[in-house]
């Protein structure tokens, strides 16, 4: 079989140079396009549902949210595993998935079933998916810094929440940029009990009103000069003044606004379940970039570096985003290592040929065998979804010595 074919490629040599220079373009763009990360992804396919019910305790969330939600994911098509946990003000359902589902089928399929039990669900209770990712998928980290010393942690956590990260957000292939550290600021009314009751107001009036406040409404038309104006009411608050000014009822006529019912109306910070801090000198302002399952990891922080520059020249004087973490030096390692290696194969094989064997030809087979079929084995990898890590280049590099033998 062997001989046969041997000597039918002889017979046809344009055809076989021609076959191998198709399979080395081919293999250069899977090479290409395949893509490229250090770490291999081994994860199963995995939905995160989380539910927050704020100020709950976590036996009520495990009664009221958890537990139903739970036990209708049960159920879902090609589930493997579920499981679920409970803290203060939240709840985190993990669905595991067989291996080779679809983890966009997978999600569907978690929305399908979470909309049948919504309705059941207390009233306040608000659900959501994780994003489209996995561990692994964390490949960028940075930290927002004042050198001027102007700006505090609140202020800092602001720039974050309100700038850059809705702007790395955009960046292709993003799943999620979640921030961490600083004071997540927020508008506060402190009550005063005794007010309340003096007034006879219930903390639940005054939190009704506050929402209702905080509101823009909409109304009709009215024709003035033949032309048909939108009527519109503003209620958005945008200072202090604005929320103390909020009406929470009125009695004979006089309003009671919420400053009368308050000691104190204040930006304040929301309360902290933990810190963030940088080499141990103090508390830092940071965000971590999410990369979407199964992407090229190396272009996805590649756009998040382009857009990180574009961003800073509209940062404030004195803050700046320096990087934390960043997987693309191990990236170009692994595959700089995978470079060396086949430069060394080459080398030593072409040497063992001319010093042995007096021939170059021979040394010419092996220099354009091993690349060819290197090319080739990402072919393989592009059309079965592996990615260029550690674990399948450092598979490759080993390969490479027993090709060497073939090619000798």
């Amino acid at each position: 079989m062997i001989r046969k074919l041997i000597d039918l490629s002889i017979q046809h040599r344009g055809i076989v140079l021609f076959a191998s220079a198709l399979l080395a373009v081919w293999g250069a763009w899977a090479l290409v396009n395949t893509p490229i990360d250090a770490i291999p992804d081994l994860s199963d396919t995995q939905v995160i549902i989380y539910s927050q019910w704020k100020g709950r305790d976590p036996e009520t969330i495990e009664k009221q949210v958890t537990y139903p939600i739970t036990t209708k994911m049960l159920s879902i098509p090609n589930s493997k595993v579920v499981r679920a946990f409970s803290n203060y003000s939240y709840s985190l359902i993990y669905i595991i998935f067989e291996d080779g589902t679809d983890i966009y089928w997978a999600r569907s399929r978690v929305l399908e079933y979470l909309s049948t039990i919504a309705g059941q669900l207390p009233e306040g209770v608000t659900t959501s998916l994780g994003p489209d990712a996995t561990g692994v998928g964390w490949v960028y980290q940075y930290t927002l810094e004042d050198t001027s010393g102007k700006y505090d942690l609140g202020e800092l956590r602001a720039i974050q929440d309100w700038y850059i990260r809705y702007a790395l957000t955009t960046v292709p292939d993003v799943a999620e940029v979640a921030s961490l550290g600083g004071f997540p600021r927020q508008f506060q009314v402190i009550v005063d009990p005794a007010k309340l009751f003096s007034l006879d107001i219930s903390l639940e009036h005054v939190m009704d009103a506050v929402k209702m406040g905080n509101n823009d409404i909409g109304g009709a038309t009215v024709e003035v000069a033949e032309r048909e104006k939108l009527v519109k009411g503003s209620g958005y608050i945008k200072t202090i003044a604005d929320l103390e000014n909020i009406v929470i009822e009125t009695r004979n006529g006089v309003p009671i606004t919420v400053r009368e019912v308050a000691k104190a109306v204040i930006i304040g910070s929301e309360m902290r379940r933990g810190i963030a801090e940088k080499n141990g000198t103090g508390q830092v302002v940071g965000g971590i970039v999410v990369m979407r399952f199964g992407k090229n990891a190396r272009e996805v922080i590649d756009n998040v570096k382009k857009k990180i520059e574009e961003i800073s020249t509209g940062l404030p004087p004195g803050v700046v985003i320096k990087p934390v973490y960043d997987r693309s030096a191990l990236i170009d390692r692994s595959i700089k290592t995978l470079s060396n290696q086949l430069i060394e194969i080459l080398g030593m094989m072409a040497l063992i040929c001319i010093v042995f064997l007096f021939h170059f030809q021979s040394a010419l087979v092996s220099w354009i065998a091993l690349p060819i079929g290197t090319l080739i084995a990402f072919i393989i990898m592009y059309f079965m979804g592996v990615n260029s890590n550690i674990m399948s280049l450092g598979g490759l590099a080993i390969a490479l010595g027993d090709m060497a033998d073939g090619a000798i």
